[in-house]
């Protein structure tokens, strides 16, 4: 795929992953980008940092209807069509399920899975003009293997895996290649809270993403082999995954302890 022309609609784009796929696409040759995100502040930024580009700035949350109209409307008017959709704006709120509040949950599963499929629906009449298109979701690891205080933010997640898979086979008669990415626990302001160790960097993210693009890949699995084999062993024998899980249930608990960012 090039990139020099295609105009592209980044989700969550003014830090983390957002944003390191943005510079992947400059370094590709990209110019023509609309960003997306709640503060207006990181957004005018990138135009500091990547002089070279185009930008349509557009400050809005994506848990919201008139905002989603807003951004299509935009994106139309401004560069008059859509090649690349990226949905990487996400938020987490993990601990056990009944300490989460109310308004956690339903953020969550708004911002995460209900707004990433109607913004995909509301693109789609763009998208499906484009000669050689694309729709990138940024899922998570634990949207193939749930985890302890982890249950909403990886239902989310794992719904926007099926709802790639389907998406994909209903587009069949359409250039479109749509792609799902899980990262591991990645260095992004969503884990500045998190008690963790090593972590993949935004930027590890962005370079298998669109190396994944241009390999053609449908799931690009950070974690290497070893995430890989944890997949195989959860969908082959959940209950083994389980006794894994037990044996970590503590550090788990301290780890998310304080885990929020919404």
């Amino acid at each position: 795929m090039h990139y020099k022309n295609k105009k592209i609609l980044i989700t969550g784009a003014g830090s983390g992953i957002g944003k390191s796929i943005l510079k992947q696409f400059v370094d590709r040759g990209a110019t023509s980008f609309a960003v997306v995100g709640r503060k207006k502040e990181p957004l005018e930024e990138l135009k500091k940092e990547f002089p070279g580009a185009n930008f349509t700035i557009i400050t809005g949350d994506v848990s919201k209807k008139v905002d989603l109209d807003k951004i299509v409307r935009l994106v139309e008017e401004s560069m008059g069509g859509l090649d690349i959709l990226v949905n990487n704006a996400g938020v987490v709120s993990a601990g056990l399920l009944q300490d989460i509040s109310d308004e956690d949950i339903i953020n969550q599963i708004n911002i995460n899975l209900t707004g990433l499929i109607l913004l995909t629906k509301k693109s789609l009449a763009l998208l499906k003009k484009s000669k050689e298109g694309a729709i990138i979701n940024i899922s998570s690891g634990l949207g193939y293997i749930g985890m302890p205080f982890y249950s909403v933010y990886a239902a989310t997640k794992a719904a926007v895996r099926q709802f790639s898979d389907s998406l994909r086979r209903e587009l069949l008669d359409y250039p479109l290649h749509i792609m799902t990415v899980y990262p591991t626990t990645t260095d992004t302001n969503m884990m500045k809270n998190a008690k963790v160790g090593e972590m993949d960097t935004p930027e590890e993210v962005a370079e298998a993403t669109l190396k994944g693009m241009e390999e053609n890949e449908i799931n690009v699995i950070l974690g290497g082999e070893q995430r890989k084999k944890q997949i195989e062993l959860n969908f082959n024998d959940p209950k083994k995954m389980d006794e894994l899980s037990k044996q970590n249930y503590e550090s788990m608990r301290e780890r998310t302890e304080n885990h929020r960012s919404m």
